[in-house]
């Protein structure tokens, strides 16, 4: 039996809500329903994430001045962060979207994806508090606190410039499938690094699906360094 996806979101982040009515609103596209949609829940989440993030960084780098504290809060809460951070955790899975919209790769827009990463922290705020919220944020975040003191570089660039570092060969990506109608392809993708385990992903375009791909390898990269 196949399990739904708001009960494997719930898995996937560790956290079962009280009110399952917030999730589903959460995940819910505006395509499904103008009035119950994630929009109002995203506008709390932003704020969630805006106040966690600050005290996270206020603690963690109490040398730091108020300018380069506020440089990092920015590169932490901007869209194309949220945006991976949402696309390497595979939330796009489980939003709830029109069947047009999804035909469409709604599920794999950047701004689709980082508008719901907010929404689901604005839900678990509402249903249990900072606490959930926060801890989501420290996991899905992770070493990002650290280290992020700018905008994320393109993964693609990442990738290479670690693979150089190390005196690798470059990155080598393959299209392993082209699925769907010419007015919304999926491709599939996978990326190689001589003497790792490959990545693969799925996009709208072969370049989207490049870029997620790249992600999922950074991802695995520093999980094996961990």
């Amino acid at each position: 039996m196949t399990q739904d996806p708001l009960s494997a979101l719930e898995d996937k982040i560790g956290y079962h809500f009280k009110n399952r009515h917030l999730l589903e609103r959460a995940m819910t596209h505006s395509s499904t329903n103008d009035d119950y949609n994630y929009e109002r829940l995203e506008f709390l989440g932003d704020r969630v994430l805006g106040l966690v993030m600050a005290h996270q960084l206020f603690e963690k780098f109490r040398g730091e001045s108020e300018g380069g504290l506020a440089k990092r809060h920015s590169a932490l809460v901007q869209g194309r962060t949220l945006a991976d951070i949402a696309s390497v955790n595979c939330l796009g899975d489980h939003i709830i979207m029109s069947a047009s919209e999804r035909s469409a790769g709604g599920e794999k827009k950047d701004n689709i994806l980082a508008d719901v990463l907010e929404s689901l922290l604005g839900a678990l705020y509402l249903d249990g508090g900072l606490a959930p919220a926060e801890k989501l944020i420290l996991e899905f975040w992770g070493e990002n606190i650290h280290t992020l003191e700018e905008a994320p570089q393109d993964p693609k660039t990442e990738l290479q410039e670690w693979a150089q570092a190390k005196a690798l060969p470059l990155p080598v990506y393959q299209i392993l499938s082209r699925e769907g109608p010419d007015h919304a392809p999926v491709f599939t993708v996978q990326v190689n690094v001589e003497g790792y385990e490959s990545a693969s992903a799925q996009g709208s375009t072969r370049r989207r699906a490049e870029k997620t791909a790249a992600r999922k390898m950074l991802k695995q990269l520093k999980e094996e360094k961990a």
